[in-house]
């Protein structure tokens, strides 16, 4: 049976962040759909994601608001979160806020893949 490959959605207001973690993503096999609005995540109702890279501040929205949201919502609370933020000192905010994992940038790509595959798998 050959697998589909996982779709990640990645969330961050920062262009050169979303296109170089898309790339990665991309070349590893996933596929990958990105937003730089924060609101736009809480739109998902079909093509959901087995993945969320969430960004914690992004314009007009804290990622850890939406963290909780999806986790509270049926269709979106089984998808795995990872928050990312360049400030180290949140992650126990971002965990508390229903994340699954969290990553102070600036990160190395590796140290993502793992997460994601432990994650997705």
């Amino acid at each position: 049976m050959i697998q589909r490959p996982k779709k990640i959605m990645i969330a961050d207001d920062d262009p050169g962040i979303v296109d170089a973690v898309e790339m990665l993503l991309e070349f590893e096999g996933y596929t990958v759909t990105t937003t730089v609005d924060g609101s736009t995540v809480l739109d998902m109702k079909d093509e959901l994601p087995d993945l969320l890279l969430l960004d914690i501040w992004m314009s007009g929205e804290d990622g850890r608001d939406i963290c909780r949201k999806l986790k509270s919502t049926t269709i979106t609370k089984n998808i795995p979160v990872i928050m990312v933020s360049a400030s180290r000192d949140i992650e126990e905010s971002a965990m508390e806020a229903g994340a699954d994992d969290f990553l102070a940038k600036p990160f190395e790509m590796d140290v993502l893949l793992k997460k994601i595959k432990k994650l997705t798998h």
